[in-house]
């Protein structure tokens, strides 16, 4: 028993140091709800923000939404629990290369039961046209509307964040800011047309600008904290939807 004590923790020290600059598709063991009887399951397309970079994994947005999820079946005695999310996303990726990543992720004719979709910071850090992201932002979200069978209320599209307010912006907020709200407009629009769910977090992503605790160590990417203010509007949005 001791030495399988050590190696458990052995391997629990080696999963702690996972690169998160590689694509993650993700899924870790989590305790089940005792009186769930349908278990369902979640796909988080996107980048840097939705793998939770400069945070550990269970502090990021897909995984404090997992868990708020869970915590309201439970305490409303619902048969529903949701299965730790599968993560497609890498620091740094376009839309371009969300597109490529789903393609090689083998995971392309499975269906989950509901999607969230946050890509394009990088488009505009980038500098690439807005045209060619409302071409590819199109296709992504028809991807993720495929993945959760077609229907477009278990779609949820996240607003890009505006990271022209942290240490990492340094002070082009002016310039930023404004960029950040045209691809928001590109999205918007076209989720609107899709008939998906949108929420709005950019005007949280802003509140940075005077509380550096909603930024990440490395003075760019959001904090636990933040995500947890995203997840205060996104999880009564999914829970919602899943219990129609």
């Amino acid at each position: 028993m001791k030495a399988l004590h050590i190696i458990l923790i052995t391997l629990t020290s080696l999963s702690g140091c996972a690169k998160k600059s590689e694509t993650a598709i993700l899924n870790t063991v989590k305790t089940t709800n005792p009186v769930a009887t349908d278990s369902l399951s979640y796909l988080a397309l996107g980048d840097s923000y939705t793998i939770g970079e400069s945070v550990t994994q269970q502090q990021s947005f897909p995984y404090q939404l997992s868990n708020a999820l869970n915590e309201n079946f439970i305490s409303n005695k619902s048969p529903f629990y949701i299965q730790n999310p599968t993560i497609i996303a890498t620091t740094g990726w376009t839309t371009d290369d969300l597109i490529n990543g789903i393609t090689n992720s083998g995971i392309t004719n499975k269906k989950f039961s509901f999607v969230t979709l946050l890509i394009g910071v990088n488009d505009q850090y980038q500098e690439l046209s807005l045209s060619n992201y409302e071409v590819k932002f199109a296709q992504v979200l028809n991807t993720a509307i495929n993945f959760a069978n077609g229907d477009t209320s278990r779609v949820f599209v996240l607003s890009i964040p505006d990271y022209g307010v942290t240490p990492f912006g340094d002070g082009k907020d002016s310039i930023i800011g404004p960029q950040i709200d045209s691809f928001n407009a590109v999205n918007l629009a076209i989720s609107n047309k899709a008939g998906v769910n949108y929420i709005d977090i950019t005007p949280i992503s802003r509140l940075a600008a005077t509380n550096l605790s909603l930024v990440a160590p490395d003075g760019l990417h959001p904090s636990a904290a933040m995500y947890a203010l995203w997840v205060q509007q996104l999880e009564p949005m999914v829970a919602a939807q899943i219990k129609k």
